[in-house]
């Protein structure tokens, strides 16, 4: 049973860090496409980027979640608790900015 345990600990830990490093990819990628598509006054960057940036944001509260499952005291529970708080509300806040975005843009593109 021990190793169980242990090789669950391995592929959770293993998951942790590819979902981190996917999220901050997606989230760098995002960002050097935004500037770029800034200086081309393409009028979708609010939008791409604001989609990049929720992509990212949710690999890295995948990663959080999975972290649960590694936690041993209460104190790490709070922690990881207030950091999915916070990247779920920043989630929610971009998902909103992205509806609104498009909104704006569907108006701009009926008149």
């Amino acid at each position: 049973m021990e190793f169980l345990h242990e090789t669950l600990m391995v592929i959770v830990e293993i998951a942790i860090l590819l979902f981190e490093y996917i999220g901050v990819l997606v989230l760098i990628i995002s960002g050097i496409r935004g500037v770029f598509q800034y200086f081309r006054k393409n009028e979708f960057t609010r939008l791409n980027l604001a989609k990049g940036m929720a992509m990212g944001l949710e690999f890295k509260l995948g990663s959080e979640i999975l972290r649960t499952v590694v936690l041993r005291d209460f104190k790490e529970v709070l922690i990881v608790g207030g950091i999915i708080l916070l990247r779920a509300s920043l989630t929610f806040l971009i998902h909103w900015e992205i509806k609104n975005e498009e909104t704006n843009t569907n108006d701009k593109m009926e008149v």
